[in-house]
């Protein structure tokens, strides 16, 4: 029987969210976080496959804004929700559910980008994503690790609030951090409630979520979302603090953040979530090899308009220089363009002028928030230079000053 796709009814959602939880492994989620999922779900942007009677693949769109190099908010397609049921597997499935999405966004015309978080990363290259940024995770010996503090950090009052009443206040930090660091996502109403989820079934022995506030000069500077995790054994506690996010608006309110949880007591470890690869407190530390950091990829990007992604961020230095495109997913985006861009903005058009660069789009969209080098790329043979020099100006044009990340999932 041939599968056919159809546009989400709402009042299947139930049915189509219970395929997705069983493609992703068959354990229920508690019902706070399955009812914040049906209410952010955007139905008319959610797909099924149908065999028959039955849902056997479940794909479906968010419409973000995506922070990108410079400082500016891009629109952009967050595909999410992606299942085929073990049934179905090799039938082509997951081929027509991706390209149903980018042949919907192209049509509106409103989001020249694309962007996932990836279960399995090998799956969505041969659909033109690229692993455009990572994430970092530590587990932090405190007992053996010192954090020095900057000047002014004793001047920082920290306050622990009500986890639900501080939501305005962390809010208002995080949207000002957004524009400062590529691959950020602005809050739309309603996901303010995704760092909040805390299933008593996930806690892993941890307590519920608890938030402190950073005040500096009579406002809100910072605020720190974090569990513990009590632990003893014969020599005494050891007991762990898990950070869920932290945001700072200031070095000294940052750092006084961090000392925050290093002296928490009755405790030995601090485990983070995802931070940037750059974040700061590794330089604060006295020790990163106790820190256990490693690394995951986490944001890929994939350009449905290249020309129009390419003109809606800015570059670090002058650009000037051709890219012959390969996408053959895509093919509206295949051929030569023409880059032209600054720090104060970028045109990005057709031409037919000789080629300075040779890239794939799934490359073009790793390097697009200025988390993955050119010339890496071009050192695992992904990337060819055609004109001697342009792979360095096409490098640092690209660059960031912050490494891009994405704070949660989605």
């Amino acid at each position: 029987m041939r599968t056919e796709l159809r546009v989400l009814d709402p009042s299947i959602w139930d049915d189509w969210y219970g395929k997705l939880v069983l493609g992703f492994g068959g354990v229920p989620e508690a019902p706070e976080e399955s009812a914040l999922w049906r209410e952010l779900t955007e139905c008319e942007r959610s797909i099924g496959a149908w065999d028959g009677a039955d849902i056997v693949g479940t794909a479906g769109l968010f419409s973000f804004r995506l922070s990108v190099p410079g400082g500016g908010i891009v629109p952009a397609a967050g595909v999410t929700m992606v299942s085929v049921q073990a049934t179905h597997r090799r039938r082509g499935v997951l081929r027509a559910m991706m390209r149903r999405q980018l042949d919907d966004i192209r049509a509106a015309g409103d989001e020249p980008l694309a962007v996932l978080t990836a279960s399995e990363p090998d799956i969505y290259g041969r659909f033109g994503y690229g692993a455009a940024t990572q994430t970092a995770y530590a587990e932090i010996d405190t007992t053996r690790v010192r954090l020095t503090a900057p000047e002014g950090v004793d001047d920082v009052r920290l306050r622990a609030v009500p986890l639900e009443s501080a939501v305005e206040a962390c809010e208002a930090v995080y949207a000002r951090r957004v524009r400062t660091r590529p691959g950020m996502l602005e809050r739309i109403p309603g996901w303010e409630r995704v760092p909040l989820l805390d299933p008593p079934g996930d806690r892993e022995g941890a307590s519920p979520l608890r938030c402190v506030l950073a005040e500096s000069g009579g406002q809100v500077s910072g605020y720190v979302r974090f569990a513990v995790k009590p632990d003893w054994d014969l020599a005494g506690p050891k007991g762990t603090v898990v950070l869920r996010d932290l945001e700072a608006l200031d070095p000294a309110s940052y750092a006084a953040l961090w000392r925050f949880l290093f002296d928490l007591d009755l405790t030995s470890v601090v485990r983070t979530g995802p931070r940037p690869v750059d974040d700061p407190w590794q330089l604060l530390v006295s020790d990163i090899r106790r820190c256990a950091v490693r690394l995951r990829d986490s944001l890929f990007v994939r350009l449905v308009d290249v020309g129009a992604a390419l003109e809606a961020r800015t570059y670090t230095t002058p650009v000037e220089t051709v890219l012959e495109v390969t996408d053959p997913f895509c093919p509206w985006n295949e051929g030569r363009w023409r880059l032209s861009g600054d720090a104060k903005g970028a045109s990005c058009e057709r031409t037919d002028d000789a080629p300075d660069l040779r890239l794939g789009v799934r490359e073009l969209g790793a390097a697009y928030l200025g988390g993955v080098s050119l010339t890496a790329l071009a050192g695992a043979g992904r990337v060819q230079e055609a004109r001697q020099g342009a792979l360095t100006e096409a490098t640092t044009a690209f660059a960031t000053p912050v490494a891009p990340w994405l704070p949660h999932g989605f």
